[in-house]
């Protein structure tokens, strides 16, 4: 451990573009037109006909569903450049899909192979050490005592109260 200031970068919808996967599988799987636009403050599952409640958490239960994401934008370009200057944790609430722990793991490998395992926290609750937390959920910020940075999300979009980044460019230009 050095004595830098830590940082927490979430995953989903942070790093990793789940929203995007959505939208191709029911438009693929159920011919269910789910368009980004009609999404601001509202939980993807929201937009999905009556008879695909359910459906969502079955995909998202799905070995290999989290291990093809795409990499959101900017990313990994500006983590990268994070880790010359901070402690750069990944952390993500992964245990509530127990089959997203080896596909986010081969994930981050993949794509953010720079990121060591020791940096890589799965967890239930975030409840972290460090200085600075990205994520989209405002739950994640619950008793946290840094600096908490809203990624801007759908379903956060009408959430106010927080430093909000919406893009890999802002948290560089914040951050770096």
């Amino acid at each position: 451990m050095t004595n830098k200031i830590r940082i927490a970068i979430d995953m989903d919808e942070v790093i990793a573009d789940t929203i995007d996967k959505f939208i191709e599988i029911y438009r693929r799987d159920h011919q269910t037109e789910v368009l980004l636009a009609h999404l601001h403050g509202k939980e993807f599952n929201e937009m999905l006909p009556e008879a695909l409640n359910g459906t969502l958490r079955e995909y998202i239960n799905c070995k290999g569903f989290f291990r093809d994401l795409k990499v959101m934008p900017g990313a990994q370009e500006v983590v990268k450049d994070l880790c010359n200057k901070y402690d750069v944790y990944i952390v993500s609430a992964a245990m509530e899909f127990r089959n997203s722990l080896e596909d986010k793991l081969d994930w981050l490998g993949e794509h953010f192979p720079f990121i060591s395992w020791k940096n890589i926290i799965f967890c239930g609750d975030k409840i972290v050490d460090v200085q600075i937390m990205i994520d989209d959920r405002i739950r994640n910020f619950a008793g946290f005592k840094g600096r908490p940075l809203l990624y801007s999300s759908p379903h956060n979009f009408l959430v106010t109260g927080y430093e909000r980044v919406n893009n890999w460019a802002e948290v560089a230009d914040i951050l770096l």
